[in-house]
């Protein structure tokens, strides 16, 4: 079974886009899969290089166009993020039976020219077809437009993010603060939507079981339906009744009916437990409270006796640049956690924050082909130290950086620019896009997210089995 993990932690706590007031940042939203994954990101601001103009104006092409060609990491075709543009624009008209037609530009080569050719652009679609796209023509033009551009180099880590978007990335990285259940929602590739719940939540609280299957919401029907409207259909007020109906993946067909009434749901990104010795830390992703939630679990485990440990990083898909350096430096006491590369050859390298624990070995971290971004970053410095015996399989291979820009004074038609600026590589160099960290020790299973830390979970009990034939 492929399985393509969304991460939204649907309580929804969408472990989904997230895009932070100028915080560093990371994509949780999509559905896992090559196209959209955790990304590590930097901030930045795109009146950094631009005076702010009127946000709801075709500047806002100039700024996406000349941020885009100033930034990514690697050197773009001029003509590229134009014809995106003219493409996109022409599609939108299409899809709307409008009619009409969009002139192709011809690009010079100079950013601040081109930009002013994608503003021209813009103007021209928003004066004659504004009023033929709907009641919100000028902002549909307007996000088709920058779509267009970003979505030009064929990057699926270069994106525009609308404001809701942004608002959902916020909320993914500090943990959720919404009205939801309290489950993390995983959609399987034949559209079946998997829910895991979180303890002590609304969910588990009513009796839901990890791995059952969502058959409706409400009583409407939700395999096929995309994951993120299945997740607006689960959250709402707090206070307000939600009824699912659901079988368990495996086992008995029989189906369960849940009337769970929906709280403010603030998700923690660790859960820790003690068993035999061994102190199990499961990280969900790399958020504001991530570094600090470790550093106290692997704490509790120290001061309850723990002789072994094990960090599960699989489903990771990662989150914060700071985060990663902040959990690699619980178990790095010096030396390069990451270095990043941009498109002129410029090396940023972040360092261990010299605050280790120390003591906490032996060590297991568990990974999969979902663990990504920033836990290849966690991952791959502490195989590079030898820190750790990494157990599971091959990790997703996501080795590249992106930078949010805001967009001045974002309204319904500007939000930000997702921009893939740099690379990164672990402390022995080590560039992983797209081959991603091979584990020290290879055990095959299904990534299905119901497994883990069951019986049937043959990775981690593989991690239990090493630990304790090295603490005996």
């Amino acid at each position: 079974m492929s399985l393509r993990p969304r991460l939204i932690l649907a309580a929804l706590l969408t472990v989904a886009f997230a895009a932070v007031s100028l915080l560093f940042i990371a994509q949780r939203a999509g559905t896992f899969g090559r196209s959209s994954v955790f990304e590590v990101a930097t901030t930045g601001d795109i009146r950094d290089l631009f005076a702010p103009r009127d946000p709801n104006g075709p500047f806002i092409a100039e700024l996406a166009l000349q941020r885009l060609e100033v930034s990514y990491y690697k050197p773009i075709e001029p003509q590229t993020p134009i014809a995106g543009e003219v493409a996109a624009l022409r599609s939108l008209l299409g899809s709307k039976r409008s009619g009409g037609s969009i002139p192709q530009a011809t690009a010079t080569g100079n950013p601040h020219a081109d930009g002013q050719i994608a503003a021209r652009i813009l103007s021209y679609a928003q004066e004659h077809y504004a009023g033929g796209v709907g009641p919100h023509g000028r902002d549909d033009l307007t996000d088709a437009a920058l779509r267009g551009i970003m979505r030009s180099v064929h990057d699926p880590y270069t994106v525009y993010l609308s404001p809701q978007e942004i608002r959902g990335l916020n909320e993914s990285l500090s943990g959720g603060n919404f009205g939801g259940i309290g489950v993390y929602i995983y959609q399987l590739k034949d559209g079946r939507i998997i829910v895991q719940p979180i303890e002590q939540l609304p969910a588990a609280r009513a009796g839901m079981k990890p791995g059952e299957v969502v058959d409706s919401v409400d009583g409407k029907p939700v395999r096929g339906v995309p994951i993120d409207r299945v997740e607006a259909m689960i959250r709402g007020e707090a206070g307000s009744v939600v009824h699912l109906r659901s079988h368990l993946y495996s086992g008995s067909r029989a189906e369960h009916s849940y009337a769970i009434v929906r709280e403010i749901i603030h998700v923690p990104t660790v859960r820790a437990k003690m068993e035999n010795g061994l102190d199990y830390v499961r990280l969900s992703d790399f958020g504001t409270t991530s570094a600090d939630e470790v550093r106290k679990a692997l704490l509790a485990g120290r001061s309850a006796g723990a002789r072994g440990y094990i960090l599960d990083l699989r489903d990771n898909g990662g989150g914060l640049l700071d985060a990663a350096v902040a959990i690699s430096s619980l178990f790095v006491p010096q030396g390069t956690i990451v270095s990043t590369i941009r498109r002129d050859g410029q090396r940023t390298t972040d360092e261990a924050l010299g605050d280790a624990i120390g003591g906490l070995t032996p060590l297991v971290v568990l990974v999969n082909k979902y663990t990504a971004s920033a836990s290849e970053i966690t991952a791959g410095a502490l195989q590079d130290y030898h820190l750790a015996t990494l157990i599971g399989t091959r990790t997703f291979g996501k080795g590249v950086v992106q930078s949010i820009y805001p967009i001045p004074d974002a309204t319904a038609s500007a939000g930000a620019l997702k921009i893939t600026t740099a690379r990164y590589v672990t402390p022995l160099g080590r560039d992983i896009a797209h081959h991603g960290i091979e584990p020290d020790v290879i055990v095959a299973q299904d990534p299905n997210p119901s497994l883990i830390d069951t019986p049937a979970d043959k990775q981690l009990a593989a991690a239990k089995k090493r630990l304790q034939r090295l603490i005996r």
